[in-house]
């Protein structure tokens, strides 16, 4: 889970492998919350689709890694089309 602790909004335990899964009757979701606005949040499941502890820790990892790059996409677009800073002209 090395790409998750570089995600800024994201808690990780490193002692604890099994962190953000949660076992639902034998199939593994992904769990996390998201915060919309400053004001509110948003707790997201999401099924995994496996009932192998492994698996779910492979697409947990390949989620978290998707969401840093689409950040990352993100942070980008938004440098690339700021405007920048005029500047003051003596008069």
């Amino acid at each position: 889970m090395n790409t998750v602790t570089n995600l800024p909004g994201i808690r990780v335990r490193a002692e604890n492998e099994n962190h953000h899964l949660w076992n639902n009757h034998g199939t593994w979701f992904l769990h996390y919350t998201v915060h919309p606005t400053p004001f509110t949040k948003e707790r997201i499941r999401r099924s995994l689709g496996t009932k192998d502890l492994t698996v779910a820790r492979e697409r947990r990892d390949s989620f978290f890694t998707h969401l840093a790059s689409e950040a990352a996409k993100a942070a980008a677009h938004v440098t690339a089309t700021a405007t920048p800073m005029r500047k003051a002209f003596a008069a």
